[in-house]
């Protein structure tokens, strides 16, 4: 997991650079920002599909 600090100053960093972008890659790199900024409040959502690819590696991995 990632440490707070470096949270911000990955957002900081990634702010910066969409100071710089053109219109497309920054709205991008501010909604990566806030992605950043939010990490601790928000965990990563396993999807449907995620675990279906699970189940099949695991039934391989039996026979």
């Amino acid at each position: 997991m990632l440490g707070e600090d470096f949270r911000k100053q990955r957002a900081s960093l990634v702010r910066d650079l969409a100071a710089r972008a053109d219109p497309f890659i920054k709205r991008r790199l501010l909604d990566l920002a806030e992605r950043y900024e939010g990490a601790e409040h928000r965990p990563t959502p396993v999807t449907p599909n995620d675990l279906q690819i699970a189940s099949i590696d695991s039934e391989v991995a039996e026979q």
